[in-house]
């Protein structure tokens, strides 16, 4: 093992104030309690995991080895293989810590990558770093924390956490630009109960900068890109090799039964999208609508994407009370986040065709099946609350 690189005792002025302090306040545990660091290999993770080691916790590095493909190894802004196990496995050395890497590639390709390929053939838009957060991070990767006696595990996620009346609380990062609480809304409470989130108050211009001053090879290390086991960016090649039958022709239909022409598959398109359709009738038209067992892409004016209202599948609550079905019973007010690039907007809980779900204030566009709709509180906007998965959606109620 490498030497450890000496680490400053004081940080850049581009730092804020009393950075290890904010730290220890957002582990909230005596100094030289063990923490598992989960490290993928990108500054974000290795800032955690060399702050709570100058924070003189016990620090156990962990990175999950999850795919394994040819071009997806070499490419740019990628993580979880190859260059950014080495990386990991680098900076933990350099920091004086244990580390280990642990083969989830089979786990990783089931409850990830096969129900991405799934979901899209069933007519979907899936979010599988929302999967990968569930399972191999969340569940999986919780549980090898513990065996290795740990009393808390530490990720590089850009959220805040907070220990309230009733126990701790998920909130959304002081840095707006980089709040990553969409992909962490299915996070349980016994979950957040052993997470830590030390980066959650911190601009990504200064984890950079912490980086340098610490002595981290990573500091320039580009942020993982689109999805990390998708070569080029080309979602269509992993799903054609897991499930071809998606690539099956079938028709373009208008929202009023008029067939305009064909199509190269239904995992080929995704609600909203207007480019690619080569279809025209003079008014532009959008996917608003994908049936998977006819094989049919329904498309329709613009309006036809608005929405009323949505139904949820595999629900989580963490927000107070019960459960979110008895907020849905109590018509709840929300702020629905739909999209991971859309801010959050006014609705209330309900139950929609017989499942819990959202009716919104103001009629959404373009809300997609297979997408998450992650809620926040009114009273409090960062505050997540909780969410689900969207089953299906409204348009007049």
């Amino acid at each position: 093992m490498n030497a450890p690189v000496a680490l400053p005792d004081t940080l850049p002025d581009t730092l804020p104030d009393g950075l290890i302090a904010a730290v220890r306040d957002a582990v909230r545990l005596p100094a030289g309690t063990r923490i598992v660091a989960a490290m993928s290999g990108g500054v974000d993770s290795t800032v955690t995991a060399a702050l709570l080691a100058r924070a003189d916790y016990d620090v156990v590095g962990v990175t999950l080895q999850l795919y394994d493909h040819g071009a997806a190894i070499q490419k740019k802004g990628a993580c979880c293989a190859g260059q950014d196990i080495h990386d990991a496995r680098t900076a933990a050395e350099a920091i004086g810590i244990a580390h280990y890497v642990l083969d989830y590639e089979s786990r990783f390709k089931e409850q990830v990558i096969e129900e991405f390929a799934d979901a899209y053939l069933r007519g979907e838009t899936p979010v599988p770093c929302i999967r990968c957060n569930q399972t191999v991070k969340f569940r999986d990767l919780l549980d090898v924390a513990r065996d290795l006696g740990a009393e808390a595990m530490a990720t590089g996620h850009y959220v805040g956490r907070a220990v309230g009346t009733d126990g701790p609380e998920l909130h959304r990062a002081a840095d707006a630009a980089r709040d990553q609480s969409y992909f962490l809304f299915a996070t349980t409470a016994e979950q957040l109960a052993y997470l830590r989130f030390p980066l959650g108050g911190l601009p990504k211009p200064a984890v950079r900068a912490a980086a340098t001053a610490l002595g981290l090879r990573v500091a320039d290390k580009p942020d993982s890109q689109d999805i990390c086991f998708v070569p080029e960016g080309r979602y269509t090649t992993v799903i054609d090799r897991l499930r071809p039958q998606g690539a099956l022709a079938g028709d373009i239909v208008h929202l009023d039964g008029r067939v305009l022409g064909r199509h190269e598959g239904v995992t080929r398109y995704t609600i909203g999208q207007r480019r690619g359709l080569n279809v025209a009738v003079g008014d532009p038209l959008f996917v608003v609508k994908i049936d998977a067992d006819a094989r049919q892409v329904i498309v329709a004016p613009r309006e036809a994407l608005l929405t009323h209202a949505l139904s949820l599948k595999e629900t989580n609550w963490i927000g107070d009370g019960a459960s979110f079905e008895a907020a849905c019973d109590a018509a709840r007010p929300v702020l629905a986040r739909v999209r991971s690039t859309r801010e959050p907007v006014l609705g209330r809980l309900a139950r929609v065709n017989g499942e819990p779900g959202v009716v919104f204030d103001t009629a959404e566009e373009g809300v997609a099946p297979g997408q998450a709709c992650v809620l926040y509180a009114p009273e409090a906007p960062s505050r997540v609350l909780g969410g689900g998965f969207i089953l299906g959606t409204v348009r007049d109620i």
